[in-house]
């Protein structure tokens, strides 16, 4: 009687550890990745990205935006998102239209060596006055023309910032008389020019240049970091006014103030698109002269 008794108590014992085995095995929770601030994910997107074609920026939902354009693909978008994945949920990925580029061009406007740009603005400091453009026409020479077949004489390139800045000085002859304070509308008239400001977000704005003229949008962003083929620039300003090349350097502006110069972007005038600007305050502080 007690080994019968002993026998079924193996045999129960035994049969409860075969379901046990039998049953799946326990799966942990996916592992999210960290909440992190924006100020974090934008101090390792500068650290680990520097792929061309990439820009990014903290949306006002405090969510960072990171950009790509038509020439990240394969090994470089996953490249790209293998960093992104892991800054987490605060990340959101968009893909630009065309390709991410500085609006430099050959053509008329104001001409440097082989390539135009765009006036931003007329600028004084002690009685002498110069011209603000973008830093990256200014490294590309140090003589600049009125015109395409290098006979007006604009001036002299005193300063140019890039990459990392996008600002250049140019001097105007002593000889001249002092130019204007105004930016060109591109229909006949112009529009004075008195307060450089930063601007805010959702910040109505015109931008002018030599190759698309007139067009207007909104900021959309602040700080933000662009990849450039030849460089990184930081602190722009991102809109949505579009831009084409050698709008490089022209003046972003609402009424009299003055907010930017056009730096590059993606897309174009058809199709729309998407544009940077250095801020004019930054310039202006950096060379210690004023709008007029």
């Amino acid at each position: 009687m007690r080994s019968s008794t002993l026998r079924r108590t193996a045999a129960i014992v035994a049969a409860t550890a075969l379901s046990l085995a039998a049953l799946p095995p326990a799966q942990a929770d996916p592992v999210k990745p960290p909440r992190l601030s924006a100020a974090a994910i934008t101090a390792t997107l500068n650290e680990e990205v520097n792929t061309p074609g990439t820009a990014w920026m903290t949306r006002p939902d405090g969510k960072v935006l990171v950009s790509y354009d038509s020439t990240v693909t394969g090994g470089k978008l996953t490249a790209l998102t293998n960093v992104t994945k892991k800054l987490g949920e605060n990340v959101v990925l968009e893909k630009l239209p065309g390709k991410l580029t500085k609006y430099v061009s050959g053509g008329t406007g104001i001409w440097g060596g082989e390539i135009k740009c765009s006036a931003g603005f007329n600028v004084q400091r002690k009685g002498k006055y110069y011209l603000l453009t973008a830093g990256h026409c200014g490294n590309e020479a140090s003589t600049w023309y009125q015109d395409d077949d290098h006979n007006l004489y604009l001036g002299k390139l005193h300063h140019s910032s890039y990459p990392w800045n996008d600002y250049a000085l140019l001097i105007y002859p002593t000889v001249i008389r002092p130019p204007g304070g105004s930016v060109y509308l591109y229909n006949g008239r112009s529009q004075d020019i008195t307060t450089a400001m930063n601007p805010g977000i959702g910040q109505y704005v015109y931008r002018a240049g030599i190759t698309s003229g007139l067009h207007s949008g909104r900021v959309t962003g602040l700080n933000s970091v662009v990849n450039y083929g030849d460089g990184r620039v930081a602190g722009l300003i991102r809109t949505s006014v579009c831009a084409e090349p050698g709008d490089s350097g022209g003046p972003l502006f609402y009424r009299h103030w003055a907010f930017g110069l056009t730096s590059g972007g993606s897309g174009d005038c058809s199709s729309g698109g998407v544009t940077y600007f250095q801020p004019v305050v930054e310039a202006l502080n950096a060379y210690g002269v004023s709008v007029y």
